[in-house]
């Protein structure tokens, strides 16, 4: 009995804690994405903060804890994601310092680099799973190990620990590269728009407009996804918040109508 009750104390703290969270990432993204005021590896850099604590207090260790957290999984978590944020915005502060000294790294910004990297491949899986981890993992193992052992077109000098941790941090195909913008500024601000458009009931009226004109032809849900997409398309330019935005109004609408969750979200994307 004392275990359920300790359980539900930490769950209402965990929701309350996601909600006030929630609320400080969507007003800062709403706040840089609206004024530009900071510089875009800054913004992503916080972006990436925010989400790191955000998922410390989300998703557990494992799948299986999902309905009841510890303790000191959940603390354990939460510090981890905390502490991947504090790396990014340390690292960012350090960012003209490091240049300075001619794209050198010291003793911190080494533990900070790994840190970084450590969360960000962590709480990957904890999202999506094992696959996209894996990957990570080789593809750094093969530009900095492996790639100068294969033969052929894939044979890579290789590059050394310090050039791999500083162009994963500070790249344009790094951890807060062109892919973490695209995130921080179109995604976001679709999947809030999206949201919106959900708790004030826009979305029901799309639904029952789409149902309405479409809802007489054969696929028609599926007609209605389509055309919403590329309409949306024409806006954002960008596929991820296009999918983010109109989804979350046509893969119900499809689910309604009889599809598949996978053919709905396969039309959809």
């Amino acid at each position: 009995m004392e275990s359920q009750s300790s359980t539900g104390r930490l769950q209402k703290f965990s929701e309350k804690t996601v909600y006030f969270i929630g609320i400080l990432v969507s007003l800062l993204h709403i706040y840089f994405n609206v004024f530009s005021v900071l510089p875009t590896l800054t913004q992503n850099a916080l972006h990436y903060s925010g989400f790191a604590i955000l998922c410390g207090l989300v998703y557990p260790l494992s799948r299986s804890l999902n309905k009841e957290r510890g303790k000191i999984e959940f603390g354990l978590s939460l510090a981890f994601g905390v502490t991947g944020a504090c790396c990014a915005v340390y690292l960012i502060s350090m960012e003209d310092a490091i240049y300075a000294r001619g794209v050198h790294l010291n003793q911190g910004e080494w533990i900070a680099g790994i840190i970084l990297i450590l969360s960000a491949i962590e709480f990957t899986r904890r999202t999506t799973g094992l696959i996209i981890p894996v990957l990570i993992i080789l593809a750094l193992t093969y530009v900095g190990w492996w790639g100068a052992m294969v033969g052929g077109v894939f044979k890579f000098s290789g590059l050394t620990p310090e050039t791999i941790l500083f162009r994963s941090i500070y790249g344009d195909d790094g951890l807060f590269g062109t892919i973490a913008r695209i995130s921080s500024t179109f995604v976001f601000m679709f999947i809030l728009f999206g949201a919106f458009l959900l708790r004030s009931g826009a979305g029901d009226f799309v639904i029952n407009l789409a149902r309405a004109m479409a809802g007489r032809f054969v696929g028609g849900p599926g007609l209605v996804a389509v055309f919403a997409s590329g309409l949306t398309g024409t806006i954002s330019g960008s596929a991820v918040a296009n999918t983010a935005s109109t989804g979350v109004i046509t893969i119900p609408l499809m689910k309604k109508a009889g599809f598949e969750a996978k053919f709905a979200a396969g039309v959809e994307a």
